[in-house]
């Protein structure tokens, strides 16, 4: 190791690099640009002394150029796949006709159906009771809770629907069953009085009571459901005493199939089903007239409301206008006549 120097450019004879006066003006130059980064500072305020701004140019805004449109010659040609397609050739005149055809069948069909609408007071044909074609007696009324009865309504609606047969059903074994007492001999009373109740109280019920609940449901009507809860409070005290069935009152109620099983096993039997048939009307008239009490309060409805219906309803009608108008014009006359004489 002693054959090495220290210095490799100590021999004069070896030309030292860094020596050369350009080498070293280099050096110089690049310490004084090293400096000048060192000493930069992005967070302060002025600039270095030694970095030179670049000039400014002036800024101007930007404008869009209006390009000319080509010429109509350099329009090119859709092709063949994009130019609108005519009627199919196979399109004959049979097809033509043929739709011509469902066009004016379908126009038939309208104007048959706006007839059938304006047809009636209600525009709708009755449908219930569902009566044969060839039956001498019409239906009397249009029912279809599907489409008159909003959706939230229509279950309750069934319900009291099928209470008022429930009603009927009951009304007709309390039929068999007076004539099972009859046969019995018990006399004649109880059947020719379950005759009586099941033709009146099977109408008037429908009538007095289903058909103005439906109304109240369809038309939101205050005034028909005052007159539903009169009515039913009076169904369900009829139905209890038909129930308790006293003697001879013309029900197979409860004191009547009591009596029946004295005289005889089967009759006492068909007026306990009767009894039993009675007592399940009490119920759910009870159940359904809360359900439907509570509906009509949550509607807001009061007796005011219904009064202020019954007012306006009496006002409506026709014949009430034609009386008014009628006792108006006698009491102009009468009082005409007196300023004569």
């Amino acid at each position: 190791m002693s054959k090495f120097e220290d210095n490799p450019f100590s021999d004069p004879a070896i030309d030292n690099p860094f020596a050369d006066p350009a080498v070293q003006q280099v050096a110089r130059n690049t310490n004084t640009v090293t400096q000048g980064l060192d000493d930069y500072n992005p967070f302060d305020g002025t600039q270095n002394a030694n970095q030179a701004t670049p000039p400014q140019q002036p800024t101007q805004p930007a404008i869009m150029q209006a390009v000319s449109p080509p010429a109509s010659g350099q329009y090119t040609r859709p092709s063949p796949s994009q130019q609108p397609q005519g009627p199919p050739s196979n399109f004959t005149t049979a097809d033509f006709q043929r739709r011509q055809e469902e066009l004016e069948r379908k126009a038939e069909e309208l104007a048959r159906r706006e007839a059938e609408l304006r047809a009636g007071s209600a525009g709708r044909r009755n449908n219930w009771p569902p009566l044969p074609s060839f039956c001498p007696v019409q239906p009397c009324f249009y029912q279809d809770i599907n489409v008159d009865i909003p959706l939230e309504f229509q279950r309750i609606v069934r319900h009291l629907y099928h209470l008022w047969m429930f009603h009927s059903l009951v009304l007709a074994l309390n039929i068999v069953g007076g004539m099972a007492l009859l046969f019995s001999g018990k006399g004649p009373t109880v059947f020719g009085l379950s005759i009586l109740y099941f033709i009146l109280l099977t109408p008037f019920s429908f009538v007095c009571w289903y058909r103005p609940i439906y109304k109240a449901f369809r038309s939101d009507s205050s005034f028909n459901f005052m007159v539903f809860f009169f009515i039913f409070l009076i169904q369900i005290l009829i139905t209890l005493v038909q129930s308790i069935g006293f003697l001879d009152g013309g029900s197979c109620g409860l004191i009547t199939s009591i009596d029946a099983f004295s005289v005889n096993v089967g009759v006492g039997i068909v007026t306990l089903l009767v009894t039993i048939g009675f007592i399940t009307c009490v119920v759910a008239d009870i159940l359904l007239i809360t359900k439907v009490h509570r509906i009509y309060r949550s509607t807001g409805a009061s007796l005011a409301k219904a009064q202020a219906e019954f007012t306006t309803e009496i006002l409506r009608n026709p014949h009430v206008q034609t009386a008014a108008s009628n006792a108006a014009a006698a009491a102009v006359n009468a009082q005409i006549s007196n300023n004569r004489y």
